[in-house]
């Protein structure tokens, strides 16, 4: 099979997948979808109390366990494909969820070294150890794989100033998992990637509240300095004071149609991308004018 060849759909019943991020937020909403569909799901989170809940949760729906992983230690991300393959013999999909904000935000001078850190450590590295960790053993085992890393339409498209961190590290998983997905097809002949972009509205995930899981070295230092950070709420509020008619996601409804993709092999999983589509043409034609090209609205 050529590398430019269509992959064969992949058989989501019976198959193991392994979810970082899974026990809250757009993570567990694909963790249903998958145990409806009959598959075998490890999910991955740095918090045990979360875990332990969504794993009682979802137990009624299939086959579902949790390990406790740090997705920025290359370490902790070993000993979870150690796990994975001890205990299954294989993963046949690898989804990188996890994610967090930069906990700064405003002005780019104003966010601090520790800000790139921790938001890089997490949305960056973490997918890039997930691939280390898991990617040449699934190659190895010769079963039908898929890798999906979440980036976001929020820098995976185009920047988002009041974000400029955050965004950053989007804009970096979007060019790993298309190299990624190259390298895989040239590799196999039954394993590729997706860049998922989760859409539907405002997301009401632990994203707002990440700030829980930062490591105290890698603390901010200048607490009152260019933050604009907000919660869900605060956000909310805020587009709609803007005129913005806010649509809340559907978390769950998200997990399935991802799944829905996933089995299908797309590469890009998102939802409408009209509007994404007239953006980007219109940040084509900036650069080909060698312009600034124009950038995501938040408010």
């Amino acid at each position: 099979m050529a590398a430019t060849d269509p992959l064969d759909p992949i058989e989501i019943s019976g198959s193991v997948a392994v979810v970082t991020g899974g026990a809250s937020g757009i993570g567990k909403g694909v963790v249903k979808a998958l145990l409806g569909r009959g598959a075998k799901v490890v999910i991955a989170d740095i918090e045990q109390a979360a875990l332990d809940a969504t794993v009682a949760e979802v137990s009624p729906l299939g086959d579902v366990s949790g390990f406790v992983t740090d997705v920025s230690d290359d370490e902790s991300f070993r000993s979870l494909a150690d796990h994975v393959f001890s205990t299954h013999g294989r993963c046949n999909l690898l989804f990188n969820n996890a994610g967090v904000g930069s906990g700064g935000g405003g002005a780019a001078w104003a966010s601090e070294l520790n800000d790139w850190k921790w938001c890089f450590s997490v949305n960056v590295f973490g997918p890039a150890n997930g691939v280390a960790a898991f990617v040449p053993r699934m190659i190895e085992s010769g079963e039908p794989g898929h890798v999906i890393n979440t980036s976001s339409g929020d820098g995976g498209f185009a920047p988002v100033p009041q974000a400029n961190v955050y965004a950053a590290s989007k804009a970096a998983v979007s060019c790993f998992t298309e190299s990624l997905h190259h390298q895989l097809r040239d590799a196999t002949t039954n394993m590729g990637a997706s860049v998922f972009y989760p859409s539907g509205g405002l997301m009401n995930t632990g994203l707002f509240t990440s700030t829980r899981n930062r490591p105290a070295e890698l603390a901010r230092q200048h607490e009152s300095e260019g933050r604009i950070s907000m919660s869900f709420d605060d956000l909310k509020a805020a587009l709609e004071a803007a005129g913005r008619d806010v649509q809340v996601a559907d978390l769950d409804q998200l997990g399935e149609d991802t799944v829905d993709a996933v089995a299908k092999r797309q590469f890009i999983i998102a939802g409408d991308v009209t509007d994404t589509v007239e953006l980007l043409h219109r940040r084509a034609d900036a650069i080909g004018q060698l312009d600034v090209p124009p950038h995501h609205q938040m408010f």
